[in-house]
């Protein structure tokens, strides 16, 4: 595949042009010089052809990602699991010849065309051929709802295609995550094609007519896009301004052709989803508030239409079938016929469903329960019988081990109760030092931090039941603002940690810590954040009397 870098010649303007045609002729050849200069003077193009060959053509490790891929595929279809199919995604090599066949496209370079397709022809025939054979050894070969997704393609499909081509050929030529943006192309092209392979070994002309229309559309779709967003980039600016349109031509028209099939099945799918809507509210309409529609089973292909559903009612209703076939014809617009089971539910059986209502909101409620006691045990570190359930009155008291930390013990209780409003969960952590509260270098306002190592100290002093503390004020022997306004600062800070404690209801004393020989020896171990701190101490002397 050749490469070059783009060029062009300046017009110089006409004589006889008008004020608004040189006007707009030098904003043209302004917005020429950027594309120039930032989108095409920016791209490495041997690097990024000499890459692209390099994935375009057949080779031993991409036929055998070919199986592999497809086998995964395949198999993750017949046991619907997208889990599964993901993986086929992952390692699909479809990538490289797609990129090559838009690549080609875009600079008219017909050998690569030939390569890339026929990398592209071997490649999806040894897909559906392994795939067939996988299905007809396997003893699972009935259709699931991840191989019936892949068989009616409709305009969305083609939107999937065109965006994961844009962001595979942008990434090829940026040289950025090819990989990982190749699993998003893949994703469009292996899961249809493995249906192909399924609806071959089945015999079912209808799953492999649909998903070959969606492998081939995606893969036109796809080979497109990637050829206009090499155009974007400057590959192919030397052809011809007839070459060129006859590009645009072909690259238009196969979109319009692609697009206004699909763009009708997507009318359809969503005109079903309708109409299985309107079926649904007219049976539920003519039996009333007390029945419901078990089943609803809608034919759209017969003609006319043809919809089974089971409804469960306290009485049974005679005409109901003609009366609602009737409604559901002038509501659709179409013929239609209805086959409607009616199951008489008498007074006993709602009982009994009511009963088994309770029984399950029981059922569920000591799930809740045994659900909260394990999460209490796990963020307590204790074990399953130290911790007290009260299922009357809702209560969950645990004594935390001592091997779980105060600001850990505070934040888990936090947010049990949210998710368990309905319980009140009281933890009480192993008595021990409380969170030091920080401040900012030089600071003696409390910040968010601060105010959270306040809070949860006072937590667990309620816990406790501790009324009265001391807040002791503390500044770092350097990088803590200037040191002849230390024992304010001190000060400072015990007050404001004091207020945010009275806040709380206790009982709070006040002093300083000047920094001393242990505090230097300490700063050199832990540094000096670790005295830009009030330190909380609890006072477990008797509560005097008032």
């Amino acid at each position: 595949m050749d490469t070059f870098a783009p060029a062009g010649t300046e017009h110089e303007p006409q004589p006889n042009q008008t004020a608004r045609q040189r006007a707009a002729r030098a904003r043209a050849r302004l917005a020429r010089r950027w594309w120039r200069r930032e989108i095409v003077g920016s791209v490495d193009y041997a690097n990024v052809v000499a890459r692209v060959d390099a994935e375009a053509g057949l080779s031993p490790r991409y036929l055998f990602m070919i199986l592999m891929s497809a086998g995964i595929a395949v198999l993750g279809l017949l046991l619907s699991s997208p889990a599964v199919i993901i993986g086929a995604m992952l390692i699909s090599p479809l990538m490289g010849p797609i990129i090559g066949l838009g690549f080609a496209l875009a600079i008219f370079e017909w050998r690569e065309v030939r390569r890339s397709l026929a990398a592209l022809a071997v490649g999806s025939a040894l897909a559906v051929v392994f795939c067939a054979l996988v299905v007809a050894l396997s003893p699972l070969q009935a259709v699931t709802p991840e191989i019936l997704a892949r068989t009616r393609p409709n305009l969305f499909d083609l939107l999937v295609a065109v965006f994961s081509a844009l962001a595979g050929t942008y990434a090829t030529i940026r040289g950025r995550g090819e990989t990982i943006v190749g699993v998003a192309i893949a994703t469009a092209l292996m899961p249809p094609l493995s249906v192909v392979g399924f609806g071959l070994a089945t015999g079912n002309a209808q799953v492999f007519g649909g998903a070959f229309a969606l492998f081939m559309t995606n893969l036109l779709a796809i080979a497109l896009s990637a050829g206009i967003m090499a155009r974007f980039y400057g590959f192919g600016t030397e052809l011809s301004p007839r070459q060129t349109r006859m590009q645009a031509a072909l690259i238009f028209g196969v979109f319009i052709l692609m697009s206004v099939p699909l763009a009708l099945a997507l009318r359809h799918i969503a005109w079903e989803a309708v109409a299985s809507r309107q079926v649904r509210s007219e049976i539920a309409g003519h039996f009333g508030d007390g029945a419901r529609v078990s089943q609803l089973e809608i034919d759209f292909a017969a003609d006319p239409l043809r919809a089974n559903a089971l409804v469960l009612t306290e009485a049974f209703m005679p005409g109901a079938e003609a009366a609602i076939g009737e409604r559901i014809e002038a509501r659709l617009g179409r013929p239609a016929t209805l086959q409607l089971n009616q199951l008489v539910v008498d007074q006993d059986e709602s009982r009994l469903e009511q009963e088994r209502s309770v029984l399950d909101e029981a059922r569920q409620s000591e799930a809740d329960t045994q659900a909260l006691a394990a999460a209490v045990t796990a963020f307590a570190r204790v074990s399953p019988g130290d911790v007290a359930v009260d299922k009357g009155r809702r209560l969950v008291v645990v004594q935390a081990g001592p091997a779980a930390t105060i600001p850990a013990l505070h934040d888990a209780e936090l947010r049990l109760g949210v998710d368990y409003p309905r319980w009140t969960i009281r933890i009480v952590p192993a008595f021990g030092p409380l969170p030091t509260v920080p401040f900012q270098a030089g600071g003696t306002a409390l910040n968010a931090n601060g105010m959270l190592a306040a809070r949860q100290a006072g937590w667990a002093l309620e816990r406790w039941g501790v009324r009265r503390v001391t807040v002791v004020g503390r500044t770092a022997t350097a990088g803590d603002g200037p040191a002849g306004d230390a024992a304010a600062r001190m000060a400072a800070r015990a007050d404001a940690v004091a207020v945010q404690m009275e806040a709380l209801g206790l009982a709070a004393g006040r002093l300083v810590d000047p920094p001393g020989p242990a505090q230097r020896a300490a700063e050199r171990e832990g540094g000096f954040a670790l005295f830009r701190s009030v330190a909380v101490q609890p006072d477990l002397g008797p509560v005097p009397a008032n």
